[in-house]
């Protein structure tokens, strides 16, 4: 179900049990060949897709375009909310629903630079509601939920996601080729072990002159739709499991 589609009598009648799905993505440069919307355009294509799966199991919010993309802006063609502004932003979006009496809130995310302060935010929420033990919340990027494209398709080159790489790429493909440049013309630009295992803080252009990390020339569209159906079939099992939760245990 939709958030958006809904009136508030009829949001009224849902079971505060429900899971609400808050997907969250970005618009920021994309490399040479892809467009700024590309996260905002995926995440949107992930729920869509996790809808018809899910049907009315679950309540599905509008996707939030505005992300934390600081580190992308030396190229343009990026609008970002900086960290601790962006920090804030999640924190009503999570507090809306909360007011409004769900407690079982995940915000999926379809941006690698929303996933810290999107882990701070249900980190925080939870200590300022610390008396309730009824509350799920939970932040997952729909990549990072097993599902390893490989095993489906030995072509798909990454092990992992990049940005504007043969992933991204490839799930561009198949939703609208139209909206992808000369994707072949590209070359890989690699992941990089920059103090592995420590965490570096680094901006785009210390990674990438041109704005893409990984290997767009391998993209394709039949790769595309294996990524986008893995994908939400991951995301639709965390949400079955937050269907199945007992309501005050730790496990899930």
């Amino acid at each position: 179900m939709q958030f958006i589609r809904m009136t508030w009598p009829q949001q009224q009648a849902l079971s505060r049990d429900i899971p609400v799905i808050l997907p969250i993505a970005a618009v920021e440069q994309h490399g040479e060949h892809m467009p700024c919307g590309t996260d905002t355009i995926l995440t949107m294509e992930i729920v869509a897709r996790m809808e018809k799966i899910l049907g009315n199991r679950a309540l599905i919010g509008p996707t939030l375009w505005l992300g934390n993309s600081d580190h992308h802006l030396d190229f343009g063609a990026t609008i970002s909310a900086a960290p601790r502004t962006y920090l804030d932003c999640l924190h009503s979006l999570v507090e809306n629903m909360l007011s409004a009496g769900f407690r079982r809130i995940l915000l999926l995310n379809g941006h690698g630079g929303n996933d810290v302060p999107g882990k701070q935010a249900v980190f925080e929420l939870r200590q300022k509601y610390r008396d309730r033990s009824d509350l799920l919340l939970l932040l997952s990027t729909y990549w990072t939920l097993g599902f390893e494209p490989w095993l489906k398709d030995p072509s798909i080159q990454q092990r992992e996601m990049g940005h504007a790489c043969e992933w991204e790429t490839s799930m561009m493909l198949a939703i609208d080729p139209s909206l992808v440049g000369d994707y072949k013309a590209t070359k890989t630009v690699e992941f990089g072990n920059s103090f592995h295992p420590a965490s570096r803080g680094w901006i785009t252009k210390d990674r990438s002159p041109v704005g893409h990390i990984g290997s767009p020339q391998f993209a394709s569209a039949a790769k595309g739709e294996i990524l986008l159906s893995g994908f939400s079939e991951a995301a639709v099992g965390l949400v079955e499991r937050m269907i199945q939760w007992d309501g005050k245990s730790w496990e899930g």
